[in-house]
């Protein structure tokens, strides 16, 4: 997403220090709870286990840690990764590098990252459908398109009420009819960086997709910045972040979540599951016991990561990152690796929880 109208003054750059390798140009400084003057590049972080990426704010967050596992950055040489989405069959994880107008994919087996799709209209989220096809968010052009097992596109989304959308942002699939919902909050036309700046016609609403007939419904615009989105375990809950800060500096970032009737295709019973004081959450996931995971950036060292929270809606644990973290999701044969879009990297980090979903 774009972070025009952020300020972020306030976060440390301190300059990167050399590890005394040839690998170590690419090192970055790491946050509060890494041992002291402690940075790493590539790779895992050269530090005594357990990792000090791991925060604890409720005793339930205890059962989600491992003490053994490092917290790996798989690559870095974006301007800002985001969408990254997980694919079973081929063992990878395809998301995007925005400004670049590239999709990236990182290969589970080689552990190296590649370029998939250039000139990917400024894509931004990315998921699977129940048939294994790519479902890619375009901010440029403004649509949702689904990639042809060719690899063709095929527009789902570019107009509702014959209007252009926003520039849609992330997508989710229901299982029962392949119902498709998406959100369309604009940022993708709001800086050239990441799109094509132009007024926006429609307000900042959450879509769905009929995944039978193709109908394009509005299922709410009772939201001010809808962002990342994600289905509680059983799927009868959607979440949704709203990064309404960037736009609306009066009010706080905010998780909503709704009721959710007819496989996807009508949304009740809004309230707020949670409130973010300092920074926003971007992409949200949740794991098989019902906690959310939400990226979190722009809110300086000590914050940016992944907030975990519970059902009940308290915050219970955070991994604390290098890097502002913009997306996430739940990768490998158990969906028990958390790979993570961090601004300009990727990285990846072995939990005891285990993705709800299979994207």
């Amino acid at each position: 997403m774009n972070r025009e109208r952020v300020h972020t003054s306030g976060i440390d750059r301190r300059a990167f220090l050399s590890a005394g390798t040839a690998a170590a140009a690419a090192t970055l400084l790491a946050p509060s709870g890494f041992a002291q003057t402690q940075h790493f590049a590539l790779g895992p972080e050269p530090i005594r286990y357990p990792s000090g990426v791991w925060k604890v704010l409720d005793p339930r967050f205890n059962k989600y840690m491992i003490g053994n596992t490092p917290l790996v950055r798989e690559w870095t040489g974006g301007l800002w990764a985001e969408g990254p989405a997980w694919n079973g069959v081929g063992r990878y994880v395809v998301f995007s590098d925005i400004p670049n107008n590239v999709q990236m994919r990182w290969d589970e087996a080689t552990g190296k990252v590649t370029q998939m799709r250039a000139a990917s209209n400024f894509s931004n989220g990315n998921t699977f459908d129940w048939q294994g096809r790519q479902i890619a968010c375009e901010h440029q052009t403004a649509r949702v398109v689904r990639y042809e097992y060719q690899g063709e596109p095929t527009v789902l989304a570019a107009t509702f009420d014959g209007k252009r959308l926003n520039a849609p942002n992330d997508a989710v699939v229901h299982p029962n009819g392949g119902g498709i919902l998406f959100t369309d909050p604009g940022y993708g036309s709001h800086w050239h960086y990441e799109g094509t700046v132009r007024e926006l016609e429609l307000p900042t609403s959450v879509y769905h997709i009929d995944g039978q007939n193709g109908r394009l419904t509005k299922l709410t615009d009772e939201i001010m910045k809808p962002n990342g989105l994600c289905f509680s375990p059983d799927y009868r809950i959607l979440y949704v972040a709203d990064t309404a800060p960037t736009h609306h500096p009066n009010e706080k970032a905010t998780i909503i979540a709704w009721d959710v009737q007819n496989n996807g295709a009508r949304l009740t019973n809004r309230r707020v599951f949670a409130t973010q004081d300092v920074g926003f959450h971007d992409g949200i996931r949740a794991d098989v016991d019902g906690n959310v995971w939400c990226s979190t950036g722009f809110g300086g060292e000590g914050i940016d990561g992944v907030h975990v929270y519970a059902p009940d809606g308290k915050k219970i644990g955070q991994i604390v990152m290098p890097e502002g973290t913009a997306n996430l999701c739940f990768v490998g044969k158990h969906r028990n690796r958390l790979f993570m879009t961090s601004s300009q990297s990727v990285y990846t980090l072995y939990t005891a929880a285990q993705g709800a979903h299979i994207t």
